[in-house]
């Protein structure tokens, strides 16, 4: 069976690390080029010896040029920071190539969102229009038509996901939803800064971001679009002292009767058909253990009688789930690939 060749712009980070241990495992893609101006002429496995023996462990890296990535590439992966990725993606898809992009450069549907969240000037923003947004769940009939991926943040991952049932089926009320989310130190990237120190992080837990995270305007965006209305929401974020996983504590009112086992079964149906959302049985709540490493979300429910309220708790691989294996996913979708192929992965345990 004939392989396709792929590119990973943005090699040395925390998301470009994770998706060269995915393709190293991948049956389909094989990855032809890896790009960073700072670690140009090294082969992958000098910089992550975890890949000597790998397929990909050889691959020498070299510097960003569209032409080259053309020239090898079907399909390129972006691991760069937001405004750097608009650049690369809009020469890349001028190539022909087909680019799964892990910035927030093409979630947000709205220029001037963008530009006020992410205090920057978008110039690309007819490609705003053409971007799919990456969530398999809820687009995947749109991504298997797509040139252009926006890869979805961590924090909406695992937000949208567990609010689509309850928001689609107007269990709860669309105003005062408050989004407590709390994920490992990877999710802050891998550039040295005082707080993400090990001294700063470990045996200690705090708040950050209040209240203007910038995952704000995409996760509104996403569940205003299931809700059928413009909504806001409370988002609240935390570090945890743990390398990876993201766990969210989701509050709502309900405005239906219902029982906790009425809530299990519309959650379990609406999932019934993507096995990698685990939607558990009543009474057992997630862990980040549970799913790291993989592209689980998993999804505990309580129903609160005395509050009349419904707390969703949702837990993902920031890391997997939340970045390079959504992103792989995608490029499985747009390539006409088995979605699971090189994703089939048990959680890291213990």
């Amino acid at each position: 069976m004939n392989t396709i060749p792929v590119g990973l712009v943005g090699v040395t980070g925390y998301t470009g690390m994770e998706l060269t241990r995915l393709l190293a495992g991948h049956g389909r893609f094989t990855l032809t080029r890896v790009t960073s101006r700072s670690e140009c002429g090294k082969k992958l496995s000098d910089i992550y010896p975890f890949l000597q023996g790998l397929p990909c462990g050889d691959t020498v890296i070299t510097e960003p040029d569209p032409a080259d990535l053309a020239s090898a590439c079907e399909l390129v992966f972006l691991a760069v920071p937001h405004k750097t990725a608009m650049e690369m993606a809009a020469a890349l898809l001028d190539k022909g190539l087909k680019v799964v992009d892990l910035s927030a450069d093409f979630r947000l549907r709205d220029r001037e969102t963008y530009e006020h969240w992410y205090k920057c000037g978008h110039t690309q923003p007819h490609l705003l229009e053409t971007a799919v947004y990456g969530l398999p769940e809820l687009y995947e009939t749109a991504i298997r038509a797509a040139r252009l991926i926006a890869n979805p943040g961590c924090y909406p991952t695992s937000a949208i996901l567990g609010l689509y049932p309850a928001l689609r089926n107007s269990m709860v009320d669309t105003k005062g939803i408050v989004i407590d989310a709390k994920s490992g130190a990877t999710g802050a990237g891998r550039k040295a800064t005082v707080g993400t120190l090990f001294c700063e992080v470990s045996d200690t837990f705090r708040a950050y971001g209040l209240p203007t995270h910038r995952h704000t305007p995409e996760i509104e965006q996403e569940i205003g679009l299931i809700a059928g209305e413009e909504m806001t929401v409370s988002f609240n974020t935390h570090l945890l002292p743990i390398n990876r996983g993201i766990l969210s504590t989701i509050y709502t009112t309900l405005i239906k009767d219902m029982t906790l086992d009425d809530v299990h079964a519309l959650y379990a149906e609406a999932y019934r058909s993507h096995p990698w959302v685990r939607v558990l049985p009543a009474g057992t709540l997630p862990e980040t253990r549970h799913v790291r490493g993989t592209m689980f979300c998993d999804i505990g429910l309580v129903v609160d009688k005395r509050t009349n309220r419904l707390v969703i708790l949702s837990a993902i691989d920031n890391l997997c789930r939340g970045a390079s294996g959504q992103a792989l996913a995608n490029a499985n979708l747009m390539c006409g690939v088995d979605i699971a192929e090189g994703l089939r992965l048990a959680p890291l345990m213990p």
